[in-house]
Parts: structure tokens; sequence; C-alpha cells
């Protein structure tokens, strides 16, 4: 089995790099355009205007309480009929990864704002910073210590989940894996390779999110 890896890697091994590089593409616009998607939902929620947070609400317990994968298909059949020009595949999947990504996003970033003291608020608004002020600058510079190493196991999270994208064939991970399926009929090592690369990515980057953390909790005493 190992020299059948070695060979598929020797022959084979820059579809596999070919695909790594599509699904941390795909993973890092997904998570950036998620987090300013879920930055706004969260403020939208915590504006304490009733219309904004019921659309909130709505939209995480739609986007958390569906899989990931019928929302990737709902998208791909949408988004070519109602847009008044052509989109690709890749395009509607990237939207649908932004627009789930953005439901947990808003969640983490809300739990974030909602663990720092309520005093820091009340006392900026009383030197006389306006809400959005005391928000942007006093509350959320807070708050990005539980945010960013939740914001970074999201990424982690976001690595497998674009794997489902190989459904739509979108150059990814799993479907370098079918790539070379197809041209070798060796089904067992080829999917190891695959899960391979996986687990020393995903490992690499929580051992990232594991020192980021260690370092945040040392620059707080």
């Amino acid at each position: 089995m190992i020299d059948t890896i070695i060979k598929i890697m020797e022959k084979y091994g820059y579809v596999y790099a070919q695909g790594l590089a599509g699904t941390l593409c795909l993973a890092g616009i997904t998570i950036v355009a998620g987090t300013a998607v879920g930055t706004a939902l969260a403020l939208m929620r915590m504006a304490k205007l009733r219309p904004l947070e019921l659309f909130v609400k709505g939209y995480v317990w739609v986007l958390r309480g569906t899989p990931i994968l019928l929302q990737l298909y709902f998208f791909w059949i949408l988004l070519p009929r109602v847009l008044p020009f052509e989109i690709p595949d890749v395009a509607c999947i990237i939207i649908a990864l932004i627009v789930n990504s953005g439901a947990y996003v808003a969640e983490i970033i809300r739990a974030g704002v909602q663990a720092v003291d309520s005093g820091q608020m009340e006392a900026a608004r009383s030197l006389g910073l306006t809400g959005s002020q005391a928000m942007f600058k006093v509350v959320l510079p807070q708050a990005v210590r539980n945010i960013l190493p939740a914001l970074g196991n999201e990424f982690v999270n976001m690595i497998k989940q674009v794997s489902l994208a190989s459904v739509f064939f979108i150059n990814e991970l799993t479907t370098s894996y079918k790539t070379v399926l197809a041209a070798t009929y060796i089904p067992i090592e080829s999917i190891i390779i695959a899960g391979l690369i996986y687990l020393l990515v995903t490992t690499v980057l929580s051992q990232a999110v594991n020192v980021m953390e260690w370092k945040m909790r040392l620059a707080e005493g």
C-alpha cells in the first residue's frame, strides 16, 4: 500500500497540490467574506431594532438548521435563474459558503461582544461617545481576544466543509481525489492521500489557533 501511495504521489502529486490550493483559496475567501457578513449581522442583531433582530434570528435559524449541502444546491440552482447575467458554478458555491459562514460568525461575534463587561459601554457613553463609536472604539477591540480563536476554529472547519464543493466539480482537494481515482482506478490509496493532506492541514491550523490562544492568555497576564 505504501509503495502504491508513493507512486501515486510521484505521478499525481501536482493534482493534489492544485486541489489543496483550491481548498485553501475557497476557505480563505469564505472566512474573510463570511466574517464581514457575520459582523454586519451581529451588529444588526444588537442594534435593538426589533425588525433587524428578527431578521438576523431567522437568518441564523435557517442557515444553522439546514444541511450545508442543501444550501449549496439551493444557491447553485437559484442564482443562475434570478440573476440577469451568467454566473459560474464556482461563484454560486462561494456565495453559498459565505452565506452559511456568516450565520456562524454572527453568533461568534455576538457571544464575544456580550462577554465584554457591559460597564465598558456605559463608561464609553458617559464620556460622550455615541453608541456606534463606543461599539467600534471600545467594545469590539476588547471582544477581539474572544473572537479570534473562535474564528480560527471556524476557518479549520471551513477547510473540511469546502470538500462538499466536489459535488459540483469545483477544483478543490476532494475533486482532486476523484480526478486521480478516474485516472488510476485505485480508490483506497487515492482517498488515503487526500485524507492525510486534510489531516495535516487541519492539524497545523488547529495548532496555530492553540498557539494564538496561549499567547493571548499570556498577554492578558
